[in-house]
């Protein structure tokens, strides 16, 4: 049995600007080719006409509903897909997290697609859903509670507040090296020192929350 402490405010918060810079050079990278290619198709007409076209009230309303709308789906497939297929985003694998389920097994993608709408949910009244991970006792803001999932740290601690999983319980994938495609919390723990009395007595249960 090995307990995984759960993951505080500011290493989730540095871990989330790191996959926002990501999202946001991709985003970038997509707006710069689809306005080249948009732009090279209005200029083979009337050069007046393009002007007063893209600084038209209309077409820049229109143009920030869409870049709106694309930058919530690019978030949503982003976090979807990581947390679906290995429970790390690259800032997450950074910073040592994981996302699991609140009973200590992988999520599928449909859990983490709950989980990645929910963030919309969480940026309500000035992002309380996130600032409720400070105070939380299992570090959870509310995209964690609708979804029922727990972000850890990978790396197991003595008696800290925390998620206790059995070593023979289906574990998610761990990505830490080119030759652990097939990883499981049983294979990290032979990595580190050997628990202690106290957590293997403690290992009746499946989950143990102090």
């Amino acid at each position: 049995m090995t307990t995984y402490p759960f993951a505080g405010f500011w290493r989730r918060f540095v871990a989330y600007m790191i996959d926002g810079f990501i999202i946001g050079v991709i985003l970038i990278m997509l707006m710069i080719i689809v306005g080249v290619a948009y732009f090279a198709g209005m200029v083979s007409g009337n050069n007046r006409d393009v002007i007063a076209r893209l600084t038209s009230p209309q077409t820049i309303t229109a143009l920030t509903a869409w870049i709106w709308a694309f930058s919530i789906f690019m978030n949503i497939a982003y976090f979807t897909y990581f947390h679906g297929s290995t429970g790390r985003t690259p800032g997450k694998m950074l910073l040592g997290l994981q996302v699991v389920s609140a009973d200590g097994v992988p999520i599928s993608f449909g859990v983490a697609f709950l989980r990645s709408v929910g963030y919309l949910v969480s940026s309500l009244v000035f992002c309380l859903g996130y600032i409720w991970i400070g105070f939380d006792k299992r570090k959870q803001g509310w995209h964690d509670k609708i979804a029922g999932t727990v972000v850890i740290i990978r790396e197991s601690r003595g008696s800290v507040a925390g998620i206790s999983i059995p070593d023979s319980a289906p574990a998610p994938p761990d990505f830490t090296g080119p030759e652990s495609t097939t990883g499981s919390f049983s294979q990290l723990e032979d990595r580190k020192p050997e628990t202690t009395g106290n957590e293997a007595a403690a290992g009746v249960e499946s989950q143990k929350i102090p």
